[in-house]
């Protein structure tokens, strides 16, 4: 019936996807004040920051004096997210991250030359560069990553069979260039997927490649995102991206005043209700959720925090 992981790995990213989409300025005091509750929260995974264009996000002008300001607990990893050697550099630079390489190839054509104004080939042809930046800089390369794995506001419908080459060229690049990726990560960037979808890509990829591990990044835009995330761990995925309060969306994904990612809080309750462990303290977690609503100023999507948790009424 169910392929139910017994324990699952959650990499927040409130502060970094939540934050850079905000319409209203977020203080860097503000960003690192999340961070930090983040921190204590039992995640033991955040990413804080991207190094990207602050002409085109300018949300996440100040990511080196977050990276600075933030306080580190032990156990907790610290990452950024970017999308060329620029930003790597600004990462590297800002000291007091953990590092990981990713590569990163786009099902949908049209998504990517609005995202980063490349054709598929370049797109191709600059991950080999990526991986010698991160060879010589005695970083890891350990990630994948499919965007608009499900489906595109500017393309349409995303065959099945152009995300499983996807995943079969990024483990390809990696291997020829003596990397193992650790997983690959499929992106539901602008909101499309269903759990049917979810469970059809994701059992085409492992249908493909058996022993990959695979990671999802759900977005909640029609409000399929704990629906979706459910398939996948019926599908047997233990690696999920989600956001505090379900901060987040893709600011160039074409929709305005859309649900973001995946509800952190929602989620840990959905595994928790499962039976399936997550290491995080839910309570510390929804306070966190109402510390980010506080900052930005409007209500958030999460709904275990204003429904509060069953235990609490159960007798």
């Amino acid at each position: 019936m169910s392929d139910f992981p017994t324990r699952v790995h959650i990499k927040e990213e409130g502060p970094r996807e939540g934050f850079q989409i905000e319409s209203a300025a977020i203080s860097t005091v503000d960003k690192i004040r999340l961070i930090d509750r983040l921190s204590d929260s039992g995640l033991r995974h955040i990413q804080v920051v991207s190094f990207v264009d602050p002409r085109r996000v300018p949300g996440m002008a100040d990511a080196e004096a977050v990276v600075t300001g933030m306080v580190r607990c032990e156990g907790v990893s610290y990452t950024a997210l970017w999308l060329n050697a620029r930003g790597f550099q600004r990462a590297a630079a800002a000291g007091g991250l953990d590092l990981e390489g990713s590569l990163n190839l786009y099902a949908s054509d049209a998504f990517l030359m609005r995202n980063q104004n490349r054709t598929p080939a370049q797109q191709y042809a600059a991950q080999p560069e990526l991986i010698a930046m991160y060879q010589a800089a005695g970083v890891p390369v350990r990630r994948g990553f499919v965007s608009a794995a499900f489906g595109c506001n500017f393309e349409g419908d995303i065959p099945v069979a152009r995300v499983v080459d996807r995943v079969g060229e990024l483990l390809a690049l990696a291997s020829d260039h003596g990397e193992t990726l650790g997983h690959v990560g499929l992106g539901d960037t602008m909101g499309w997927a269903t759990p049917l979808t979810v469970k059809r890509v994701v059992g085409a990829v492992r249908d493909r490649f058996p022993d990959l591990r695979l990671s999802l990044h759900l977005h909640d835009t029609r409000g399929m995102g704990v629906a979706n995330a459910w398939a996948g761990l019926e599908m047997g995925v233990d690696m999920f991206d989600a956001a505090v309060g379900g901060l987040g969306g893709c600011p160039f994904a074409g929709h305005k005043g859309a649900a973001g990612n995946l509800c952190t809080e929602d989620f840990v309750f959905l595994c928790d209700e499962l039976g399936i462990e997550t290491g995080v303290d839910l309570e510390a977690l929804i306070d966190c959720a109402r510390l980010a609503e506080e900052i930005v100023g409007h209500d958030l999507t999460g709904s275990v925090m204003r429904g509060g948790l069953l235990r609490r009424l159960r007798r």
